[in-house]
């Protein structure tokens, strides 16, 4: 069996609908649903922002923490922070965003490469101990997500 890889470290330049930015190492303990989108992304509008507003529905009150993560790798110029403001607006997005950091070494930003995203939408399920227990490419059936973020905040983990 596999031991599963530690999630690495978000890099974010800017944080919305928080007070707050947060980090994967402040949030152990929790089981995190980071995922990544871009605005002019057709499958991220039509498909994974709204599963996400559903799993939002179905696990408020748990212990899930949704982390949308603005991952910017084309298009750069259309996708500014106040175009991102209005868009989280007016899909009522109100799960905290981060917008992933971009630097010189490449037009790919920081926590895109770390993870290794292959494009937008992609998510990542992150158990209580900050291990990934789930990437994803796309969207996969709103059952399958929803068993296995119930798997996960039934498990026993605990942080270390």
């Amino acid at each position: 069996m596999l031991t599963p890889s530690p999630a690495p470290e978000l890099a974010v330049s800017a944080w919305l609908n928080t007070a707050e930015p947060l980090t994967l190492a402040g949030l152990r303990g929790r089981v995190v649903l980071l995922h990544a989108f871009q605005l002019l992304c057709p499958g991220c509008v039509a498909q994974s922002i709204p599963q996400v507003q559903r799993i939002e529905r179905v696990f408020s009150g748990s212990d899930l923490q949704i982390i949308g993560l603005h991952t910017v790798f084309e298009h750069h110029d259309a996708m500014s922070p106040v175009t991102l403001r209005a868009f989280l607006h007016e899909y009522r997005i109100v799960s905290p965003v981060g917008v992933d950091m971009s630097d010189e070494q490449s037009p790919i930003p920081v926590t895109m490469r770390r993870y290794g995203f292959r494009g937008t939408p992609s998510s990542v399920l992150i158990g209580h101990d900050g291990a990934i227990l789930h990437e994803t490419f796309g969207v996969e059936e709103d059952l399958v997500v929803g068993a296995r973020i119930a798997m996960a905040l039934a498990s026993t983990g605990t942080p270390s």
